[in-house]
């Protein structure tokens, strides 16, 4: 039991989702009697369910992915784990089978919001016993529960998207783990006429984006906060239906969102940043009516996080300043003459 609750506050000491997925497969996989312990991923791709290994053992060590679900050629249709399907379509706490002889499967599903994307995996060689239920229960519902005050601390109260403090943490390891430099062997495309478009000499890179809400303070002052607050929760929507499930959105307060849109191309991330914008434009808001978005956006490639952001800034602000309802490329406006490059030398910008 002790090397058991040491593992509990090692696991609980972790602040990123990915490492506490680990940290507790460790503690699982330290039990006697384990063949196997991973985390699935659950995900629907062209309608059909699907998972796919996100943490395993590889040469007696824990590694991850965070590549996309959908490209990953290791994925198979949630069909081909029967218990697995009626456990999640019942909202079931677990659940167990025994493929063949010597290898007894227990799956524990993680639910967060009424949804389940995640679900560790015990495999051992002998049927798992009543207290040994009771301890990998245990542990997990320690683990759901850590889960649940991560997500719940990263995330935004009123639209549910990530907040600007998580931002801040996410992106710092993101530019500095080389992420932004590192382009996906396969990419899952928007739609299957883009994928058709590629240039294949076209590079896939990584972007950030910044929107803003156009004139939502006359929405405030006209039609008061209630229906200000309902129109930022279904920007949310939009946004959330507008991007794959592996790029990331955040709101930074008020009336401001960011995206970070990854491994596309230059002309796919213009497309999807514009068909955003017309989804909006063209969404009728209850009361409110017609509402219009700018988005300013930049490649990650170059610069630190400062300077990333602060170039979608000043493509945002060329977009508002210059019409508004539209969507701005930093990297053109620079080669345009429309706007002029900042060089950053400690904490002072010389324009």
């Amino acid at each position: 039991m002790k090397p058991i609750l040491q593992n509990l506050v090692e696991m609980t000491g972790h602040r990123d989702h990915l490492r506490l997925e680990v940290s507790v497969l460790s503690t699982l996989q330290k039990l006697s009697g384990i063949i196997e312990v991973r985390a699935l991923e659950l995900f629907t791709d062209g309608g059909v369910p699907h998972v796919r290994p996100r943490t395993w053992v590889d040469n007696g060590q824990l590694v991850s992915t965070d590549s996309e679900a959908a490209a990953d050629p290791r994925r198979e249709p949630l069909d081909q784990y029967p218990a697995l399907r009626d456990c999640v379509d019942s909202h079931g706490e677990s659940a167990l089978a025994s493929p063949r002889q010597g290898r007894h499967v227990l799956w524990l599903p993680v639910w967060m919001h009424d949804k389940v994307s995640t679900c560790l995996e015990i495999t051992q060689s002998r049927p798992f016993s009543a207290h040994k239920l009771d301890v990998f229960m245990g542990v997990f519902q320690v683990y759901q529960n850590y889960q649940s005050l991560l997500d719940y601390s990263e995330r935004d109260a009123l639209t549910g998207l990530f907040n600007r403090k998580t931002f801040d943490e996410q992106f710092s390891r993101y530019t500095m783990s080389g992420l932004a430099s590192r382009s996906s062997a396969v990419t899952e495309s928007f739609a299957a006429e883009e994928t058709a478009t590629i240039n294949d000499n076209e590079p896939v890179q990584q972007w950030l984006a910044v929107v803003d809400i156009d004139h939502f303070k006359q929405v405030n002052d006209r039609f008061g906060h209630l229906y200000g607050d309902e129109v930022l929760i279904l920007i949310a929507n939009i946004l959330r239906s507008s991007f794959r499930s592996h790029d990331r959105i955040f709101r930074f307060g008020g009336e401001e969102f960011v995206v970070l849109l990854r491994s596309t191309t230059l002309s796919t991330a213009h497309k999807v940043f514009n068909r955003f914008r017309l989804a909006v434009q063209e969404y009728d808001f209850p009361q409110v009516g017609q509402v219009t978005v700018s988005l300013g956006f930049v490649s990650t490639t170059r610069g630190s996080p400062v300077e990333i952001l602060g170039q979608a800034d000043q493509a945002l602000y060329y977009a508002k300043e210059h019409g508004r309802n539209q969507v701005c490329f930093y990297d053109d406006l620079v080669a345009s003459g429309q706007l002029a490059t900042k060089v950053a030398n400690d904490d002072v910008e010389l324009f």
